[in-house]
């Protein structure tokens, strides 16, 4: 059985092309992951997403249904929506809110540990942030210091230090970007 030399170029050239259907596989599977991080995301940041109004529709739909097999469907469903579009945009839209969800926890964080030093008596914390803030209320922070200090040696409810968390957090808001 002799084989046509030109055929056998023709079909490594074409299998150079496609992929293989393990590729596809992977693909469709990683499209379906993409789709269900959109019917997980909070409604606020959905809506700062931009995708097409059939792929919202089936978004919001799937975002009503139970954990069942209808729900696979329609996760499938919107993997072959994205396949049909750019993936990309809708990509780089979820990695920007997922950059301001990771930046909201570190300021978070930050504001929790200035909450803490301040009310274990790290005076040169709070002399750096008055110093950073001159037109914070002195009188107001050290007295919810003082009774945050009072109700952690009490035992009592923390809602002095909850205040203080609250007007650090006021005090300390970080910088809004105009919307585009």
């Amino acid at each position: 059985m002799s084989m046509d030399p030109e055929k056998s170029a023709d079909d490594g050239q074409r299998g150079e092309q496609r992929p293989s259907k393990s590729q596809r596989k992977r693909e469709a599977l990683a499209l379906q992951d993409l789709g269900e991080r959109l019917a997980t995301l909070p409604a606020g940041e959905l809506a700062r997403v931009p995708m097409p109004a059939e792929l919202a529709e089936a978004v919001a739909e799937v975002r009503t249904m139970g954990h069942d097999s209808g729900r696979r469907r329609q996760l499938r469903y919107i993997g072959k929506l994205l396949r049909t579009l750019d993936a990309e945009p809708l990509q780089a839209a979820l990695a920007a809110v997922d950059g301001e969800r990771s930046q909201a926890a570190a300021h978070h964080r930050m504001l929790e540990s200035l909450c803490e030093a301040l009310l274990s008596g790290d005076e040169v914390q709070l002399g750096a942030l008055l110093d950073e803030h001159p037109h914070a209320d002195r009188q107001h922070l050290r007295q919810l210091i003082r009774n945050g200090r009072r109700e952690q040696q009490a035992g009592q409810a923390p809602r002095s230090r909850r205040e203080l968390f609250r007007y650090l957090r006021t005090l300390l808001a970080p910088e809004q970007d105009p919307p585009a």
